[in-house]
């Protein structure tokens, strides 16, 4: 039996402009609102739902990417202006991680999700 991760929901004061913020940073597409949601999809089949909620509470999101992919998001993470980090405490600002041979960024989404694009996996 094979157990995939299929999607999550992800709370936002306003659910359109946060999957837009992800959809444009990560370069996914925005899906059309599906009942309370508006999804965007990874390259691997699962969806990020995003809901409206009064309450939200950050979580951690880490992405496996290409090096040309991080190159696309790093450039849009840079031309945003959205301030990054080589650390998911926010200790090392304006640095990236080179963790495994690879490179690693976090940044946060404007609801206080702690977003990370990394190239290798960690061990």
């Amino acid at each position: 039996m094979s157990i995939d991760l299929n999607h999550t929901i992800v709370h936002a004061r306003d659910k359109q402009a946060e999957a837009e913020f992800f959809g444009h940073i990560l370069g996914l597409k925005v899906g059309a609102p599906w009942g309370p949601f508006v999804p965007v999809e990874a390259d691997n089949g699962v969806t990020f739902d995003f809901m409206d909620s009064t309450e939200v509470q950050g979580q951690h999101y880490a992405f496996l990417v290409t090096d040309e992919e991080f190159d696309q998001i790093f450039a849009r993470i840079k031309e945003a202006g959205i301030t990054y980090w080589a650390d998911p405490a926010h200790r090392k600002p304006g640095e990236i991680n080179h963790h495994y041979g690879g490179r690693g960024v976090y940044f946060d989404s404007p609801n206080g999700h702690n977003l990370e694009a990394i190239t290798s996996p960690y061990a």
